[in-house]
């Protein structure tokens, strides 16, 4: 699935491309995972402002309005002046004129969603239960400790939630938690200010270092530019179980937790 790396890759690849480009047609394909919540036609002749994100949802800011893009499990986005012809899991199309923009989504786990403004009902179904963004100043160390101190869950657990801080995937939680040291098992409540702010800096750099890398490629995810990520290729645990941890030397470990794989090694990490 891409996590907030990959989306925010996704949305440098493009955003500036497409700022200023009058929407001339929508084409939709085989429904996604909700419905667009408008007319196609309606949307013609309306201007792309700008193109921000929230948590793992790309916002294309329109004149009048604004579409949220969700890339599911599989999805990705092209932009060209210029693509090749729809394959049967292209599912969305905006024609503009500065290029078109498609969304490629073989598991339709995706969406685009249109909303009258981002305070309107149909956006706070969306964002409402989002947490702090972790690569903007408001993700503060000393409330991200309060926070933690409210949950009984496992860390791990805790930071898949995504109500506390968003984007912090199953790869980058793995990540981060191995880099300052904390077992993923470890119950949040339990977590002390120091080692909470530990981790409050792990999830920063791990996650601008994912950026500055173009994300994760494990299966098909590209930039809407079509380059791969390689943030993966230097994991210290993630996909490694069996193999030596590269900084003490322990095979690295994997569990489930809540059906999906953890990764960690149980000589760096510490309950």
């Amino acid at each position: 699935m891409p996590e907030l790396p990959e989306v925010e890759v996704t949305r440098r690849s493009f955003a500036d491309r497409i700022a200023g480009a009058s929407i001339l047609r929508v084409q939709m394909g085989k429904p996604l995972r909700w419905p667009l919540g408008c007319e196609e036609a309606a949307l013609q002749g309306r201007s792309v402002v700008s193109v921000t994100r929230r948590g793992k949802y790309l916002l294309l800011n329109l004149d009048r309005g604004v579409l949220l893009l969700h890339l599911g499990m599989s999805g990705s986005l092209q932009f060209d002046q210029v693509l090749p012809a729809r394959g049967v899991h292209d599912h969305f199309e905006l024609l503009t004129s500065r290029g078109t923009l498609r969304l490629h989504d073989p598991r339709r786990f995706g969406a685009v969603v249109y909303a009258d403004a981002l305070d309107s009902a149909t956006a706070a179904k969306l964002l409402g239960g989002l947490g702090v963004e972790p690569l903007e100043g408001g993700f503060d160390p000393l409330a991200f400790h309060r926070a933690l101190q409210l949950r009984r869950s496992a860390i791990k657990q805790v930071l898949l939630a995504g109500d506390i801080v968003v984007g912090v995937g199953n790869i980058y939680a793995s990540e981060a938690l191995f880099m300052a040291g904390i077992r993923p098992t470890l119950r949040a409540d339990r977590l002390s200010k120091p080692r909470a702010a530990r981790l409050h800096m792990a999830i920063v750099q791990v996650l601008t270092r994912a950026v500055a890398l173009g994300g994760s490629t494990l299966r098909d995810f590209s930039s809407a530019e079509g380059q791969s990520g390689y943030f993966q290729l230097d994991a210290f645990v993630y996909g490694r179980d069996g193999n030596p941890c590269r900084v003490c030397g322990t095979p690295v470990k994997a569990i489930r937790q809540g059906q999906r794989s953890t990764f960690f090694c149980t000589t760096c990490q510490k309950n």
